[in-house]
């Protein structure tokens, strides 16, 4: 079941449409009302096959997926869009736990946040993902398309990412760290400064979210190839001394 909701527009410009995926109705409810009122378009799901229909019928900008759900549950529904049409997801979740975000993350959530939370909050992490989207664009166009770095080349024209010739299959948000990193090799990153050219915001909230994508990338591309600056940051090494362990399973690209 979902169904489309969108404020009035006074242009011709079509307002932007996000799928809300909570099957609480309340908070479905709330959600949808405040980003209506914030000028987006919203599309309702209540479950996990509600939600790949939605996304295939409405083709929405952004994802705003609860991790909890009938049928099948957030995570499989993350996979389920990305094999289809790649789009940006914001996971709400009640779990706080370490592990089930990694997981999240891996199967390409791009932002997380925990329950309960305050709607502006979750307007705040909306915009920014959108933003990032944009920049990402924008910067692959500035950029030379090809960036080789040793064994490790990225094309960020085609977003594929190649270690000793073998492909590795990077989530979406994985793959623009590693181009922001890949820019200035051996280079220092200071955190917000990720934060804002990656994510588009930066703040104490977001230094988790930074920490979980960093720890899963580096387990594609090597431990030692994204070193830690403690107090400052991280940098990209050209010729780190390890090697990955590869995952089986590939993992959608945008």
């Amino acid at each position: 079941m979902n169904q489309g909701y969108a404020a009035p527009s006074p242009s011709a410009t079509a307002p932007t449409t996000v799928l809300v995926v909570e099957d609480d109705p309340t908070i479905n409810g709330a959600l949808t009302d405040r980003l209506v009122a914030e000028g987006f378009r919203v599309v309702q799901a209540f479950d996990g096959p509600g939600a790949v229909v939605a996304h295939g019928e409405h083709a929405p900008d952004l994802v705003v997926l609860d991790l909890m759900l009938p049928g099948f549950d957030g995570l499989e529904v993350c996979r389920r869009l990305h094999a289809e049409r790649p789009v940006p997801v914001l996971m709400l979740t009640a779990r706080a736990d370490e592990t089930d975000l990694l997981v999240g993350l891996g199967v390409g959530a791009d932002d997380y946040v925990t329950k309960p939370f305050r709607m502006r909050e979750v307007v705040a992490r909306i915009r920014a993902l959108l933003r990032r989207v944009d920049r990402a664009r924008e910067l692959a166009e500035a950029r030379p398309p090809v960036l080789a770095l040793g064994d490790l080349s990225v094309d960020r024209g085609a977003r594929r990412v190649e270690l000793d010739g073998e492909t590795v299959h990077l989530t979406p948000l994985e793959f623009d760290l590693l181009v922001a990193l890949a820019s200035t090799p051996g280079d220092v990153r200071a955190r917000d400064e990720l934060m804002r050219e990656v994510w588009g915001w930066a703040d104490a909230g977001g230094t988790r979210t930074l920490d979980s994508h960093v720890k899963s990338l580096r387990s594609k591309v090597g431990s030692t190839r994204v070193r830690t600056v403690h107090g400052v940051g991280y940098a990209l090494e050209v010729n780190p001394t390890d090697t990955p362990d590869r995952p089986d399973a590939p993992l959608g690209e945008r």
